[in-house]
């Protein structure tokens, strides 16, 4: 007779036996990555380059003003969004892991005492007593035979909602550098335009005290005072917006780095410094396949894939096993002793019969599924495809507009000069000056719009290229080790 630690032992290693057997490959599709639908090359720039690829380029490196990268270290480690991204990580970290734990078979151990008092009515012998048992068992309750694959392909597609959630972080760090660079520099460009409405104020009203002097003195008429005085009140409107504009900037900050607006991330004149690396002309568009939110539709496509072959297993017979083996006595000073092992051996099989097409609409939602992710995974690649192509069309305009604003600037002040002589000279009237003012405030104000514009496009481009994580840092890591083999 055998012992009952050596039954436990062979009927658990037949129940390990029978787990590596049923490990048979998945009924799903084979993966195919569908084709880009979007020319080979970008066509606003199809010179190649040697250049880093922007994805390469970490935000320290690309952002290289202080203020600004205070501002964005503060928002990676306080914005809700990101870390909602983070959570959803270990939310779908979590679910993979039931997944997997589903694939192999749980052993569990477990000890019972019971007793019961017989009355003599219902005793075999005629007499009251009571009756005890206890019992140690170790067992593996309805456990799957995984013979289709059905809970393999449950695990592999768990396994690619926890990989494209680590994309969605990604994804969503990205945009969170590039909305913080963006708030930032509006916030810079909207002081400077302040700037100049103050320092047009100063000026306007200064003028304006210089026409109402001569106007007392009789050399100015009263609709030249008028004039005056409208240029003053158009100065004062202008600093009022500007500095509501300011201040909502201030506030759009702080709400995306998640703490109060500090002083120390005052921005300075960051629109001439260059505060912004440059990024490599020539692509091909097959960089769009790294970008995160592009991986990220990649990974739930292959999810639904992965579904795929758990609808077709659910046509076939199911199987699972329940085993124990242990010990049970009446006495439990005789609980291990000999002759008291117990075991039990409990294998089911179900199979689908009359379901009222259950299964089949089972299988037609996994293949829309599919379908559906096929189609968000090209409408992602088209959307990341015109990002870069408009910023790139934007790229040599934006260098061209701002030229000539520059000219621009420097012919208004020339014509502002020139019309204050005129006037002084008793040649023209004030509208001229007026009009030469108005000229030179409107294009000064001009060139600091083309200046954000041009920095906020390579901003925008940076980002459609998938720059925005540091380079070399945990931040820029995805999931390794055997999650990362085994997806690929």
């Amino acid at each position: 007779m055998c012992k009952p630690t050596s039954r436990r032992a062979n009927l658990l290693l037949a129940a390990l036996s029978v787990a590596v057997l049923s490990a048979c490959a998945s009924m799903a599709p084979d993966y195919q990555r569908p084709a880009l639908p979007v020319p080979d090359r970008f066509a606003a720039d199809a010179a190649a380059t040697t250049a880093r690829p922007a994805r390469e380029i970490g935000w320290r490196g690309f952002f290289t003003d202080p203020q600004l990268r205070e501002v964005i270290d503060a928002a990676l480690g306080n914005n809700r969004d990101l870390r909602i991204a983070v959570l959803n990580i270990e939310r779908a970290r979590g679910l993979y892991g039931i997944r997997e734990a589903d694939v192999l078979p749980t052993i569990s151990a477990g000890a019972s005492g019971t007793a019961q008092h017989i009355p003599e009515t219902l005793s075999v012998n005629d007499r009251a007593g009571v009756s005890r048992q206890y019992s140690v068992a170790l067992g593996v309750s309805a456990y799957e035979l995984d013979l289709f694959g059905r809970v393999r392909s449950l695990r592999d597609a768990a396994l690619q909602e926890y990989l494209a959630s680590e994309d969605a972080r990604r994804a969503t760090q990205i945009g969170l550098v590039a909305e913080v660079a963006r708030a930032y520099l509006q916030l810079a460009a909207d002081q400077r335009r302040l700037e100049l409405a103050q320092a047009t104020l100063v000026s306007q009203r200064s003028s304006y005290e210089l026409i109402r002097r001569r106007f007392e003195l009789g050399v100015s008429s009263d609709l030249d005072l008028r004039q005056a005085q409208t240029t003053v009140d158009a100065a004062r409107a202008d600093v009022a917006r500007f500095t509501g504009f300011v201040t909502a900037d201030r506030n759009a900050l702080a709400l995306l780095a998640g703490i109060p607006m500090r002083e120390a991330w005052q921005p300075g004149d960051v629109l001439v410094a260059p505060t912004l690396a440059e990024l490599p002309a020539g692509l091909p568009s097959d960089v769009l396949l790294r970008r995160p939110d592009v991986v990220q539709a990649e990974r739930q496509l292959q999810a639904a894939n992965a579904n795929i072959g758990a609808a077709r297993a659910a046509f076939y017979p199911r199987i699972s096993l329940t085993a124990s083996a242990g010990t049970a006595s009446a006495s439990l000073s005789e609980l291990f002793s000999g002759g008291s092992g117990t075991w039990a051996f409990i294998p089911q099989i179900s199979l689908p019969i009359f379901d009222h097409g259950r299964n089949r609409s089972g299988l037609q939602v996994a293949e829309a599924e599919r379908d559906i992710g096929v189609a968000e995974y090209e409408q992602a690649i088209q959307v990341a495809f015109r990002e870069v192509s408009d910023a790139l069309g934007f790229r040599t305009t934006l260098a061209d507009q701002l030229q000539a604003q520059t000219d621009l600037v420097g012919a208004s002040e020339q014509v502002h000069r020139l019309s204050e002589a005129r006037y002084e000279s008793g040649v023209d009237d004030y509208l001229g000056v007026l009009d030469a003012q108005r000229a030179l405030y409107a294009a000064r104000q001009g060139r600091i719009a083309a200046e954000l514009e041009q920095q906020l496009n390579l901003v925008t481009l940076y980002r459609a290229l998938g720059g925005g994580l540091d380079a070399g840092t945990p931040e820029q890591a995805t999931v390794v080790g055997a999650l990362g083999r085994e997806a690929r």
